[in-house]
């Protein structure tokens, strides 16, 4: 069931949909937008068991300070038993994913619906 969106700032834009927490990540990700979206973040992070997604469909610049914010999220869901996806397709953010490695430990699905309408099997966590 999906609720109705959140926007705790105009960087992000928080909702529910099929039991994930979807963290909309919207217009340019930088130093300063990093600063207004880490509190929310944490608070939508810091739950046991977490289910979060991270969508980077909205963003239109990403810099070193967006990195930080999906490693912080993944870090914090991680450490308390979650689970949690990235889900981006704009080819320029897939490629500062790679090269950083951060793809690699927080793989990118290209849509929303690859992530919330496939439950991954039972005891697997993603994005470890």
């Amino acid at each position: 069931m999906r609720q109705e969106p959140a926007s705790p700032t105009r960087h992000l834009r928080v909702r529910r949909d099929r039991g994930h927490t979807v963290l909309e990540f919207r217009g340019e990700i930088d130093i300063a937008s990093a600063a207004e979206i880490v509190p929310h973040l944490d608070r939508e992070t810091e739950r046991p068991g977490a289910r979060v997604v991270l969508d980077l469909g909205g963003i239109e610049f990403f810099d070193c300070s967006g990195l930080r914010l999906l490693y912080r999220a993944r870090h914090r869901v991680l450490d308390g038993g979650g689970e949690v996806h990235l889900v981006c397709a704009h080819p320029l953010t897939l490629r500062m994913l790679r090269i950083t490695g951060l793809a690699g430990v927080l793989p990118p699905r290209p849509t929303l619906e690859e992530v919330v309408g496939v439950s991954p099997p039972a005891g697997r966590r993603t994005g470890h």
